[in-house]
């Protein structure tokens, strides 16, 4: 269904929100979107980090290896 918007549904799906919101709204809140997506990259790189420096500071046992 969404493969068939084209540009210029999407031009005019942008001009509906931003009558309908103004641009001083639709700028904050594509900020805050911003943050959000920078956020949830910043935990899901940390994330990463601690279980990676989980897994060089106990190597795995033969039992373990198994059953990876």
């Amino acid at each position: 269904m969404l493969n068939n918007i084209g540009i210029p549904g999407l031009l005019l799906i942008a001009v509906v929100v931003l009558v309908l919101f103004g641009k001083g709204k639709v700028s904050s809140l594509m900020g805050e979107v911003g943050k959000g997506i920078n956020s949830f990259k910043k935990g899901i790189k940390e994330e990463q980090d601690e279980i990676d420096s989980a897994a060089k500071a106990k190597p795995l046992s033969d039992a373990e290896k198994d059953k990876v």
